[in-house]
């Protein structure tokens, strides 16, 4: 299917149809020019031939009839035709005559095994012997046919000689004329199809120097898709696609300070939060702990304080999760996020996430144990805890996981950890953003327990180990998030210097 579709892009290239068009316009030019000579040159050599062939029988009759005698024999017509016949033009003569003592008509064939009265058409016959009224003298005229005797070409001519005289008709070959023209037809169609020939080579040598310039262009418009910005084209020359050059250059240059000021602010932003995530651990820390302790004195505060401290307690955990969160969101963007691995057995390491969680009595699990892979075990149980902390939030228990081995590419193989909730699913409108970062699934509730990045982080994990999650709404109902982690990642030997490991957030995420 390949190949096909790249024949088919070059036989719509821009080079062949320019090629294509050179040839055609070449073509007709060289055929009507070939063919408007042929015509000319046949017509005028038949012309030539058929003039120079009728006026030597005319001329040649004429003097013949007037040496006849006043009272002329079939013999003495007989003679008149040899005579006729006789002459450079390698004619053949037929005489029809009524001899003066009367009798039958006589009819004398200078050859008769060549041309013989019964060969001269009737329509001639009959206009050469059709007398015209009021042209006084010349009340019979010259006239001539062709015809094709065994396929080749012949010359018909007949007149009667005025005062009386014989009816003559000439005979001649007009084969040599049809060789001199195919001949003539030969050598034009040569010069066609060299003047093709010649077009296409000239065709493809100024389709090279308009398309280089294009060609120019468009591998610098892929160098610029790969990310090089610091792509330019030497401008040569005045004309219209120097002026695209220059202006390619203008755009290129412009895009390249608008990538460059944006890539100053994104850093400058990513500095920020990064900065502030820090600077905010401190005091978090020491909120944090303050909390606790109201929290542990909670029973021997005044009722009517004690719920405004446990909301105290719950937004001040809900500020250390974001603050955590940012700080793992940072290193992703950064690329400073660094990977432990490990031998894991999948089943274990969904079994232990869960009882951490107390989710035992939720949560429904589906996986035979020894289904082992070399994955970061604390990058793994985040992303297991946001996922199914997400089903039952959201979805409600039972959550079933369930865990299997899945063939791929080059006889490696992967392994699906699949989360199905009992819910309602997750809208259509949503489900392309279930992945996005602070992404609420509905502005009636911007205010949720989560921070909106539960999901995004676990995504984020999952690229480390070179893998991927996908979600989609079962047909049964529910919604369905499927995890695909490589049994031996592929993974750089190098970390980034300053790398550094820290929990990646709690178990929470939101749906989009």
């Amino acid at each position: 299917m390949r190949g096909w579709l790249r024949a088919l892009l070059r036989l719509t290239s821009l080079r062949l149809r320019l090629v294509t068009v050179f040839a055609l316009v070449a073509l007709v030019a060289a055929v009507s020019v070939s063919g408007i000579a042929y015509w000319l040159n046949r017509d005028a050599v038949l012309t030539r031939a058929q003039n120079a062939a009728l006026r030597d029988f005319r001329e040649t009759l004429g003097e013949q009839a007037s040496v006849l005698p006043e009272e002329s024999s079939c013999g003495d017509y007989t003679g008149m035709a040899g005579a006729v016949a006789r002459n450079t033009l390698d004619y053949q003569v037929v005489l029809r005559a009524e001899p003066a003592e009367g009798g039958r008509i006589c009819t004398a064939e200078s050859d008769p095994a060549v041309f013989a009265y019964a060969m001269v058409p009737d329509s001639l016959v009959e206009a050469v012997n059709d007398r015209r009224d009021g042209d006084g003298e010349a009340a019979y005229h010259l006239y001539w046919q062709r015809i094709t005797v065994d396929g080749d070409p012949y010359l018909i001519g007949g007149t009667r000689v005025m005062g009386g005289g014989p009816t003559g008709y000439m005979y001649v070959s007009l084969a040599p004329e049809r060789d001199d023209l195919n001949s003539l037809a030969w050598s034009l169609g040569i010069a066609t199809a060299l003047a093709v020939i010649g077009s296409v080579l000239l065709a493809q040598a100024a389709a090279t120097m308009v398309l280089r310039p294009v060609q120019r262009l468009s591998d610098a418009a892929q160098r610029l898709g790969e990310g090089k910005l610091d792509t330019r084209l030497e401008v040569r020359g005045a004309d219209e696609l120097a002026e695209l050059t220059r202006t390619f250059n203008r755009s290129v240059a412009s895009l390249e300070q608008r990538v460059k000021d944006l890539s100053a602010r994104e850093a400058a932003s990513r500095r920020f939060v990064a900065d502030m995530s820090h600077e905010l651990r401190t005091p978090m820390t020491a909120i944090t702990a303050m909390t606790e302790v109201l929290e542990d004195e909670v029973d021997n505060l005044d009722p009517m304080i004690a719920p405004a401290v446990q909301l105290v307690v719950s937004e001040t955990r809900r500020l250390n999760d974001l603050v955590e969160n940012l700080m793992e969101v940072t290193r992703f963007d950064a690329g400073t996020a660094r990977m432990v691995l490990d031998e894991v057995d999948i089943a274990d390491q969904v079994t232990a996430c869960i009882d951490a969680r107390a989710w035992l009595d939720a949560v429904e699990l589906n996986a035979d144990r020894g289904i082992i892979a070399r994955l970061d075990p604390r990058r793994l149980d985040v992303i297991l805890a946001n996922l199914i902390g997400n089903a039952l939030k959201h979805g409600g228990s039972p959550v079933s996981v369930t865990i299997r081995e899945e063939a791929a590419a080059h006889g490696a193989s992967t392994v699906l950890v699949e989360v199905a909730d009992r819910g309602p699913g997750i809208p259509d409108e949503v489900l392309p953003h279930v992945f996005d970062r602070f992404y609420k699934a509905s502005a009636s509730r911007p205010r949720s327990d989560g921070s909106g990045l539960g999901l995004s982080i676990a995504l984020e994990n999952a690229h480390l180990h070179g893998g991927d999650i996908s979600a989609h709404n079962a047909k049964d109902g529910g919604a369905v998030f499927t995890l695909r982690l490589p049994r031996e990642p592929d993974l750089p030997e190098r970390q980034p210097a300053g790398a550094e490991s820290r929990p990646g957030g709690p178990a929470e995420g939101e749906p989009g």
